[in-house]
């Protein structure tokens, strides 16, 4: 039940994170372009690959901050950091076939999800 607290929490911080972050860059660049996403998903990436490192090579730490940071944090933060870091531990471990696959899949299969979700979202 902690774990499940400690997820609900971070995630809720994340997700409002988010929310100011991707604000805050759009207002700034005004740009029609998705910069805000950009940034997140960009900030999202590096801070998983600094705390993974940092929690698993470097000093075990406590496990529920593990799952606050990653799970909860960056899971409301941003869902792409959990893929990037899973691909790049596959290119690491030399799995380069699987890494390919991955990113292969995952994109072609999000992007024809949403697209499945607007024309289902029109019909309703």
């Amino acid at each position: 039940m902690l774990k499940f607290v400690v997820v609900f929490v971070g995630g809720g911080i994340g997700a409002a994170m988010r929310y100011w972050m991707d604000g805050a860059v759009q207002r700034w660049t005004g740009s029609g372009l998705p910069y805000g996403t950009f940034v997140v998903n960009s900030l999202g990436c590096l801070i998983i690959g600094v705390l993974m490192t940092t929690l698993e090579e470097r000093f075990l730490g406590n496990p529920a901050l593990r799952i606050f940071l990653t799970i909860g944090f960056l899971g409301g933060f941003t869902t792409f950091s959990t893929f990037s870091y899973e691909t790049v531990e596959m290119i690491r471990g030399a799995e380069y076939f699987y890494a390919a696959v991955n990113v292969s899949l995952t994109v072609i299969s999000c992007l024809a999800a949403t697209y499945v979700g607007t024309i289902i979202g029109k019909i309703f």
